[in-house]
């Protein structure tokens, strides 16, 4: 398989590495001990995704290196995530919209990607599909439970759409790097998923008694070219610290 698209596996591993360290942040945070256990294994599920994803791009960007090559010894500027993973922990009403969104756009994404002409790539989305659905599907339990609710979780929620806003329209944008992917019947077209993606997100914001996704005056852009926001380089800082302060060490 040509390693052409070596830069969108490098993209999916990178949005499940950050994601998984931003909901890692929420074990002994979130309000029931329940939902600390559910987050982290969201998180895990994450986790394993990018190790598989990571373990792929090795081999297909011929450098050979590791997970941990990718994970810990990268700058800010190598990542090639989108910048809503990347935001800081807030709200938890923020964390369920943000989790709505990006694990209804993995439905559709690996779903799509099961079918990819890269047979270990159509093999880790097999498996990712399967584990978005019920990412998605607690997110949606929780969006209806929260928008539905009382009047403080409810406006938390609308408060929490307002946040989340500007970074929608970067993950349906079609890169350089996903045209020629999709080109090669490797990978898929964001801008092709957004209907069925938003579709089911605003299905459940009606069902939840909340307004939608608002409009936004100003949209996020550059993640996917390793721009990122000022909260990029605090999150790499902290899960790159025990691996660069002891560099070789094993455990």
């Amino acid at each position: 398989m040509s390693e052409a698209h070596a830069p969108l596996v490098a993209a999916l591993a990178d949005d499940a590495l950050i994601y998984a360290q931003r909901l890692g942040e929420w074990i002994s945070r979130a309000p029931q001990i329940e939902e600390d256990m559910a987050l982290g294994n969201i998180g895990l599920d994450l986790l394993g995704r990018a190790r598989s994803l990571y373990g792929l791009l090795g081999s297909l960007d011929g450098t050979g290196r590791g997970e941990d090559d990718y994970a810990y010894w990268r700058d800010e500027r190598e990542f090639r995530h989108v910048h809503l993973v990347e935001q800081p922990r807030h709200d938890f009403g923020l964390e369920i919209v943000r989790l709505l969104l990006v694990a209804s756009l993995d439905v559709e994404r690996y779903a799509a990607l099961a079918s990819s002409a890269d047979v270990e790539l159509a093999g880790v989305a097999s498996k990712a599909v399967t584990e978005s659905r019920y990412h998605r599907d607690h997110a949606r339990l929780w969006t209806l439970r929260l928008g539905d609710g009382t009047s403080e979780s409810h406006d938390r929620m609308v408060s929490a759409l307002e946040r989340v806003a500007p970074y929608v329209d970067e993950l349906f944008e079609d890169t350089a790097v996903e045209v020629a992917a999709a080109d090669a019947g490797v990978g898929v077209l964001p801008s092709t998923l957004k209907s069925a993606v938003m579709r089911f997100v605003e299905d459940v914001l009606a069902e939840a008694t909340l307004d939608g996704v608002p409009s936004s005056r100003w949209r996020s852009r550059g993640g996917r070219e390793g721009l990122h926001s000022e909260a990029c380089g605090y999150l790499l800082a902290e899960m790159q610290h025990l691996a660069r302060s002891h560099p070789g060490a094993t455990w």
